[in-house]
């Protein structure tokens, strides 16, 4: 039996969690899924092109880990830009945390939140992404807040 996965830590909620071929109807695109540590591991390392021992340190996962998640981030990528697949952030295993220095970054639209004072619309879901469960999104909670009622886990908008 394999030993149970470290949860990695992320620094980075991604503001657009979808991107597509333009041009290309979404229902005749094949997706590819981008796990927020894969986003991670790419920021990190290709944007602000920092060491891999460095990275490894932050998310607090072993370096051959962190080389695996980007080898995996970069196939993909490039399986999207070559094939005109979409690629949809979501899901991993994974835990948002702060920064040290005590703040996040402030959002490019001038601090009103990370959707510029527009809510993500109603209804949708919220999601456990370690054990899968879901339950209506309730106006006004954001799914962040909530914890899986089975497991514990932060849940997160599906």
């Amino acid at each position: 039996m394999p030993r149970p996965r470290r949860i990695r830590r992320i620094f980075f909620e991604p503001e657009i969690d979808f991107f597509k071929p333009a041009g290309i109807m979404l229902r005749n695109l094949e997706e590819n899924i981008l796990t927020k540590e894969e986003l991670e591991a790419v920021r990190f390392i290709d944007y602000e092109r920092l060491e891999q021992s460095k990275v490894a340190k932050k998310m607090r996962i072993s370096q051959p880990t962190l080389s695996r998640l980007l080898s995996s981030a970069r196939k993909k990528i490039a399986d999207s830009l070559v094939n005109g697949k979409a690629i949809k952030i979501k899901g991993g295993n994974y835990k948002m945390v702060r920064p040290r220095g005590g703040r996040f970054r402030a959002p490019a639209s001038g601090g009103r939140g990370r959707m510029s004072g527009v809510a993500a619309g109603p209804g949708g879901v919220c999601k456990c992404p370690k054990c899968g469960y879901e339950e209506p999104q309730i106006r006004g909670q954001p799914c962040m807040n909530k914890d899986c009622p089975k497991c514990g886990t932060k849940m997160t908008r599906g």
